[in-house]
């Protein structure tokens, strides 16, 4: 009879534990009603403080999670680089100097900095024109040691290599690689006035014929823009009834150095400077002076800006810098450091796979288990605060601003969303009504991916309201 009573008791216990893991019967009908099977589903829940799973479905199956696979690259650039880790652009100069003239290279060694954009960019310049440089009688030698990467073809990913998104890893990556092209009607004149941020020295930009017609929502499917030797083509029509639009370009028909080149003489001109060289790749040699140096955000800032705006240039960049170690950066040597830390962490990371570290792959795996465990350990963590402030807040800012808005669950949680053709994925905390903390991740696999944002939608509601 003793046995039977346990038995009995094991019984209950497991079907609590089951009844507590199902899917909620309201998210279930939602993904019913965006006609996703259950099965192209993961999804994992647990209560932070106790690491007790509330919702476990297909969680150990590996899925591609779009961009919510920045959460592994910033956590573990956060942990093992440290919140006040800042990448050093320096220059260096190899010469003589006499007076304000420089007769021999200025050097630019790059250390993977995500972020410099053309603000930082132009304060570096300053600098060096505050250390007496202004004319310069040699070269100026780009160092991009610091990364071992092939070059790679932007139009790998979805065959589109002026997607800002597809600019490729670089050690010394300037604005992105990328251009906010201004396009700007004169109804009088009919004629469009077409300029670039930034400024590319000497390059023309040659508009678009002026047509008249309505301005549809997809204004720039009429324009096609060629960047050739002489300056840039932007072949077709722009509406006269457009107001003034921008269009962020990648630029891929620009080399890197020649991208560089252009606006670093703009910036220099406008400094009052002078440049009489080249623009030309090297190393720096071991008799180089340095002359000053441009530290980046802290990597505080840096993943929150990854994170909140979901930018996958400047994941790909943190993830490289995680391979560095002393010596040029690969990718291999990144993969390897993300999972020897998650396994430092007793984190399974059973199934996955690494391609860039941004989720911008359709390679890239990983399972609803694996980013729950490093979501309840990231809490665990001293760097905690920092990183739960990069991520999105539900209904207020970055990704996750229009969503779930008007819901009692804005907020109260921090999602970092992902989406790619056929992928929709949300991981991050909610901040239930009882005061209680969650992990949740959800993946979706799917042809109706699209349609599952609801389905993503009501399980946060239901967490926030039930737990």
């Amino acid at each position: 009879m003793r046995n039977f009573v346990r038995l009995q008791v094991a019984l209950l216990l497991l079907a609590s534990a089951a009844a507590q893991a199902a899917m909620p019967e309201a998210v279930a009908a939602a993904f019913k009603r965006a006609g996703i099977p259950t099965a192209a589903v993961g999804i994992e829940v647990r209560q932070v403080d106790s690491g007790r799973i509330v919702i476990s479905h297909n969680a150990s199956t590996p899925f591609n999670p779009a961009s919510t696979m920045k959460l592994v690259t910033t956590n573990a650039a956060l942990e093992l680089l440290g919140p006040t880790y800042s990448f050093t652009t320096q220059a260096l100069t190899r010469g003589r100097r006499s007076g304000d003239r420089l007769d021999g290279d200025l050097i630019l060694r790059g250390n993977g900095d995500p972020k410099l954009v053309l603000e930082n960019f132009w304060l570096l310049l300053r600098r060096i024109r505050a250390e007496g440089v202004r004319v310069i009688n040699g070269n100026l030698l780009l160092d991009r040691s610091a990364y071992a990467v092939d070059a790679a073809d932007p139009s790998q990913f979805d065959g589109d290599p002026q997607k800002p998104y597809n600019a490729v890893p670089d050690a010394l990556l300037l604005n992105f690689h990328a251009l906010a092209v201004r396009f700007a009607p004169d109804p009088a004149g009919r004629r469009v006035q077409v300029t670039s941020e930034p400024t590319l020295f000497g390059y023309p930009l040659h508009a678009p014929l002026a047509a008249a017609g309505e301005c549809g929502g997809d204004w720039h499917q009429n324009i096609s823009a060629q960047f050739v030797a002489d300056g840039a083509n932007f072949d077709g029509t722009y509406a006269l009834a457009c107001a003034t639009k921008v269009w962020e370009i990648h630029p891929d028909q620009l080399s890197r150095n020649r991208y560089f080149e252009l606006v670093f003489r703009q910036l220099w001109t406008e400094l009052g400077g002078t440049f009489n060289g080249a623009v030309v790749d090297g190393v720096a040699e071991p008799d180089a002076v340095l002359l000053t140096q441009w530290d980046s955000p802290s990597m505080s800032e840096l993943i929150r800006d990854t994170n909140k705006f979901s930018n996958n240039v400047m994941a790909r960049q943190l993830f490289l810098a995680l391979g560095a170690a002393g010596h040029p950066a690969t990718i291999d040597a990144s993969r390897n450091t993300v999972l020897a830390w998650l396994h430092s962490k007793s984190i399974d990371a059973t199934g996955m796979v690494l391609e860039n570290g941004s989720g911008l792959s359709r390679n890239e795996r990983v399972s609803a288990t694996t980013l729950s465990a490093l979501l309840v350990a990231a809490f665990q963590s001293p760097v905690m605060p920092e990183f739960i402030a990069s991520l999105p807040l539900v209904g207020y800012d970055g990704t996750m601003r229009k969503r779930l808005a008007l819901q009692a669950v804005a907020g109260h949680a921090h999602i970092k969303s992902g989406s790619l053709q056929e992928v929709r994925s949300v991981a991050g905390y909610v901040l239930a009504a009882s005061a209680k903390r969650y992990a949740v991740v959800c993946l979706i696999n799917h042809a109706n991916a699209a349609r599952g944002a609801a389905a993503q939608d009501a399980l946060l509601e239901w967490i926030y309201d039930n737990n």
